[in-house]
C-alpha cells in the first residue's frame, strides 16, 4: 500500500514538473518575440539617453511590457490551442507520445493567464507608468528606489480608489452582500472588479470586432494588387511620373518665391501622396497576371466567407439560447479533453472555429486601430515612446483577455470556459447574453453591407472615371445610365 502511494506521488511531482517546464518554455518563447517586437517599435533616444537612471526606468519598464504583452499572446493563443489540444487527443487517444497532453495542464495554463492577466492589468502596467512619470518624493534622495517608493505610494492610493468605486457598485446592487462581505476581498471584491473588466472587454470587442471586419477589406486590399477595369495602367503611370516631377522641380525652386515657402508643407505632403501612388502603379504593372486578377479576388472572397461564417454561427448560437439554457457560457471545472470533439464536424470543424477565432482577434485589433478614438496610439517603427508603448500593451492586453469570453458567447465554439474565465456574473444572465449575440449580429451584417456597397460604387466611379467630375456632386446623385454611357464609350 505504502508502495502505491510513493508511486502515485512520484506520478504526481513528475506531471507537475512535466507542466512547469512546458509553460515556462512556452512563456520564455512568446517573450522572446514580444520583445524584438517591442524593440522594433520602441524610440531609441529614450534608451540612450546620458542619463543612466532614466535609461534604467526605461529598461525596467519595457521588460514590465513585453511580460504583459506576452500574456496578451497566451490569452489569444488559449483557446485556439485548449481546441486543438482536445482535437488531438480524440483522435489518438493511446498515443504514448501524447500523454503530457492532458486536461491539467490546460486547466493550469487557463488559471495562469487568467492570473497573470489581472496582475498585469491591475498592478503592472499602472505601476509601470507611474515609475515613469515619478522623480521621487521631495527631500528624498535621488535615483531608481525613489521612483520606486513614490510609484508604490501612487499604486497603493489607486487601489484603494479602485476598491471603493467597486465597494459603492456593489453595494448598490447588493446592499446586503456587500455590507456581509466588507472585509472579503479575495472572495468577493477582486471576483467582482475582474468581472467588470471583463464586462468593459467584451463591450469593446463588440464595438470594435464588427467595425474591424468591413475594415478588413480595406486593409486587405492596400497590400494586394488590385484589378482595375477599363484602365490604361502604363498611360495612368505616365501622368503621375509628369506630376510627380512637376512637384519635385517645384520644391527644390522653393527658395525663388516667397508664397512657396509659406506652402511648403502642403506641397511636401502632395508630393509623397503623388509618390507613393506612383510606386502602387508601379508595383501593378510589374504584378502578374495571376497575382492581378486572381489574388484580390481570392482574398476578398476569403474574407467574406469568414465573416459570413461569423454571422451565421452567431445566429445559430442566438437560436440555441432561445430553445435551450445550456448553451449559457458558463464555465466547468473538469474539461474531459478527448472524449469526443467540440464540433459537429469534427477535426475540420474544430479547424475552422480556430480560424474565425483567430480572424476576430484580428479584425478586433485593426478595428480598434481604425477606430478615430485610439488613432493616437497607433505604434510606429522606431518611434512610439514608452507611454504609448503601455497604453498599447494594456489595450492589447484587454481585447485578448476578453477573447475566450467573447468567442464563447457568440458560439463560435463550445469549448467551455475553464478555471476563472467562466464564473463571471453577467454569463448567466439570459438577457444579456441574448441581446450581445443580436447586437453583434447586426451590427457586423450592417457593417458588411455598407463596406461592399460603398466599395463597389468606388470601384465603378473610378474605373469610369467619374472621380474626376466636380466636387460638389455626389457619388448618390450619379445615376446609372451615365455610368453605363461612360463604359460604353470607353470600350469603343
Amino acid at each position: 500500500m505504502e508502495t502505491d502511494d510513493v508511486s502515485v506521488r512520484e506520478q504526481l511531482f513528475h506531471n507537475r514538473v512535466r507542466e512547469t517546464i512546458i509553460c515556462v518554455l512556452l512563456f520564455t518563447c512568446l517573450y522572446i518575440v514580444c520583445y524584438l517586437i517591442l524593440t522594433h517599435f520602441k524610440k531609441t533616444a529614450e534608451f540612450v539617453t546620458e542619463d543612466i537612471e532614466d535609461a534604467t526606468v526605461n529598461k525596467i519598464v519595457l521588460w514590465l511590457c513585453t511580460f504583459t504583452l506576452s500574456v496578451a499572446v497566451c490569452a489569444v493563443l488559449l483557446l485556439p490551442i485548449s481546441i486543438l489540444s482536445n482535437e488531438v487527443l480524440h483522435s489518438f487517444p493511446h498515443s504514448y507520445y501524447m500523454q503530457w497532453l492532458n486536461g491539467s495542464l490546460i486547466h493550469g495554463l487557463w488559471n495562469l493567464v487568467f492570473l497573470f492577466s489581472n496582475l498585469s492589468l491591475v498592478f503592472l502596467m499602472p505601476f509601470a507608468y507611474f515609475f515613469t512619470e515619478s522623480e521621487g518624493f521631495a527631500g528624498s534622495k535621488k535615483g531608481v528606489m525613489a521612483r520606486v517608493y513614490e510609484a508604490v505610494v501612487l499604486l497603493l492610493l489607486l487601489a484603494l480608489l479602485v476598491l471603493g468605486i467597486v465597494w459603492v457598485a456593489s453595494a448598490l446592487l447588493h446592499d446586503n452582500l456587500a455590507r456581509k462581505s466588507l472585509y472579503d476581498l479575495w472572495e468577493y471584491y477582486l471576483p467582482y472588479l475582474y468581472s467588470g473588466i471583463s464586462l468593459f472587454g467584451v463591450l469593446l470587442l463588440l464595438l470594435c470586432t464588427p467595425f474591424g471586419l468591413s475594415r478588413m477589406f480595406s486593409v486587405t486590399g492596400s497590400l494586394l494588387v488590385k484589378p482595375r477595369l477599363l484602365e490604361d495602367v502604363e498611360d495612368t503611370l505616365s501622368c503621375t511620373a509628369f506630376e510627380e516631377d512637376y512637384l519635385s522641380r517645384k520644391l527644390n525652386s522653393s527658395t525663388a518665391s516667397c508664397w512657396v515657402k509659406l506652402n511648403m508643407e502642403a506641397m511636401q505632403k502632395e508630393y509623397q501622396a503623388v509618390h507613393n501612388k506612383r510606386l502602387s502603379l508601379e508595383m501593378r504593372r510589374k504584378a502578374s497576371p495571376w497575382q492581378r486578377n486572381l489574388g484580390y479576388p481570392l482574398a476578398m472572397l476569403t474574407l467574406l466567407a469568414l465573416t459570413v461564417m461569423c454571422v451565421l454561427m452567431v445566429c445559430i448560437n442566438v437560436l440555441e439560447l432561445l430553445l435551450d439554457e445550456a448553451a449559457l457560457p458558463r464555465g466547468m471545472e473538469d474539461p474531459h479533453l478527448g472524449m469526443a470533439s467540440f464540433s459537429m464536424f469534427g477535426s475540420l470543424g474544430a479547424a475552422v472555429q480556430v480560424l474565425l477565432i483567430l480572424y476576430l482577434m484580428v479584425s478586433s485589433v485593426v478595428g480598434f486601430y481604425s477606430s478615430p478614438f485610439f488613432t493616437g496610439i497607433l505604434p510606429r517603427a522606431k518611434d512610439t515612446n514608452l507611454t504609448q508603448i503601455i497604453a498599447n500593451c494594456m489595450s492589447l492586453l484587454i481585447l485578448s483577455s476578453a477573447l475566450p469570453v467573447f468567442s464563447r458567447t457568440i458560439g463560435i465554439t463550445r469549448f467551455d470556459l475553464l478555471g476563472d474565465f467562466g464564473r463571471y456574473n453577467w454569463l448567466g444572465n439570459f438577457y444579456v447574453v441574448f441581446l450581445y449575440n443580436m447586437m453583434f449580429a447586426g451590427l457586423t451584417s450592417a457593417s458588411l453591407i455598407k463596406t461592399f456597397t460603398w466599395a463597389v460604387q468606388r470601384e465603378l466611379i473610378r474605373a469610369f472615371g467619374l472621380h474626376r467630375l466636380p466636387l460638389t456632386m455626389s457619388r448618390s446623385t450619379v445615376p446609372f445610365r451615365l455610368l453605363l454611357a461612360s463604359g460604353l464609350s470607353k470600350i469603343h
